[in-house]
């Protein structure tokens, strides 16, 4: 069984930044590949990023790329997603996954999934 905890949510100025985190906990979880999805409100959950679990893969959804980057320490068993530049858009409640695959995150069939943290990007 894997945990999941997202942390560094929060309300951000349209253009400004936010780094989120997640921390991994339980047997098997550095094998994994771990990633971020979000959910707007109405909207369904969708592919934001994703990391292999030797961080030598990385895939970020094309509305994200330039502003968005994944990055992941085995070390403290933690994924982060930094965000730049954030749009109204980007407001979502975004969501920590593992999975055996990248591609089972990029699908939305992870493996594993956080609670979620909130992102609220005002005008």
């Amino acid at each position: 069984q894997v945990q999941l905890v997202e942390s560094g949510g929060g309300l951000v100025p349209a253009g400004g930044s936010l780094n989120l985190s997640c921390i991994s906990s339980g047997r098997g979880s550095l094998s994994f590949a771990m990633g971020w999805c979000r959910q707007a409100p109405g909207k369904e959950r969708e592919f934001v990023a994703a990391m292999s679990w030797s961080g030598t893969t990385t895939i970020v959804a094309e509305a994200m790329q330039g502003r968005f980057t994944i990055s992941r320490d085995n070390d403290k068993r933690a994924v982060y997603l930094q965000m730049d530049n954030l749009k109204v858009e980007d407001t979502a409640v975004y969501y920590c996954a593992a999975a055996d695959r990248g591609a089972h995150i990029i699908a939305g069939l992870a493996d594993y999934w956080g609670q979620g943290t909130q992102v609220t990007v005002s005008s």
